[in-house]
């Protein structure tokens, strides 16, 4: 048996990069999935992912910054379900700028999908949740802002910092009634986000970027997709049922203090 069988799980941003992988993760250990992206290629995510592991997956199109459709998520995801235990709420975006440059229309589209867009999730199925007695949600924030920050990252630092503070009020708003909050805080990984992030910073080499982040992660790596989701089933799964209230960091090592200026490392 898997560890999210008999599980049913919403999870937001899921067409391509991270929203992928925590798919990939939840059908594998046997959770019904709702994928829900602003993104009609978000069936063909899923059509892969029932291909390859014969699961029971819906979809919904839509904008997690609209409380209005994200309601329609997860009635669509109780009507073929008949539940819904948890939710990913992992959509976000991630645009570079100069702080003196960044026009009010970019600071905004942060704030409405990073963090209206997880705050109309959760109160879209906290709802269900508290009729059924329990729930998990696990929530995408980042190192950025809460425990680093980079020049031109903003309005994505305070976006995602926002979030950690939201998870904990939320954990403690709901522990008695059985609904646990956790938030994943993740450095960098290989998503389409990521490789847009590095046209902005390098346009004329963004592999260069990439390979930079590369150098600055103890692990000399970017994250897969699917380690990301593997840490969102645990949070999601029984296994992590005395959890609430806390913030995973998952970035190979990058946010440690002093990994690279003095060691014995060669």
């Amino acid at each position: 048996m898997g560890k999210l069988d008999g599980k049913v799980a919403i999870i937001t941003g899921a067409a391509v990069g991270l929203g992928e992988g925590i798919a990939e993760a939840y059908v594998k250990y046997g959770a019904k999935i709702c994928m829900i992206d602003l993104s009609k290629d978000v069936e063909q995510t899923a059509q892969k992912l029932r291909d390859q592991y014969h699961g029971d997956i819906i979809t919904y199109v839509g904008n997690v910054a609209d409380k209005n459709q994200m309601k329609e998520a997860v009635q669509k995801t109780v009507d073929t379900f008949g539940e819904v235990n948890i939710a990913c709420c992992n959509a976000g975006v991630c645009r570079l700028a100069p702080f003196e440059q960044m026009s009010d229309e970019m600071r905004d589209f942060h704030i409405d999908v990073n963090i209206k867009g997880v705050w109309n999730t959760c109160q879209a199925v906290i709802p269900y949740m508290l009729k059924q007695g329990k729930g998990s949600i696990v929530i995408a924030s980042s190192v950025t802002g809460d425990i680093v920050a980079d020049a031109g990252e903003a309005a994505y630092a305070m976006t995602k910092a926002a979030l950690v503070g939201l998870t904990k009020c939320l954990a403690v708003e709901y522990a008695s009634r059985h609904i646990r909050v956790n938030c994943s805080q993740l450095g960098y990984a290989r998503t389409p986000m990521v490789e847009k992030m590095a046209v902005e910073s390098n346009p004329d080499d963004p592999e260069s970027a990439i390979a930079d982040i590369a150098k600055g992660v103890p692990m000399g790596r970017l994250a897969k997709p699917i380690e990301v989701g593997e840490l969102f089933a645990f949070l999601g799964s029984d296994e992590s049922s005395y959890i609430t209230g806390s913030q995973f960091v998952i970035d190979g090592g990058s946010t440690l203090p002093e990994t690279m200026s003095m060691g014995t490392n060669e």
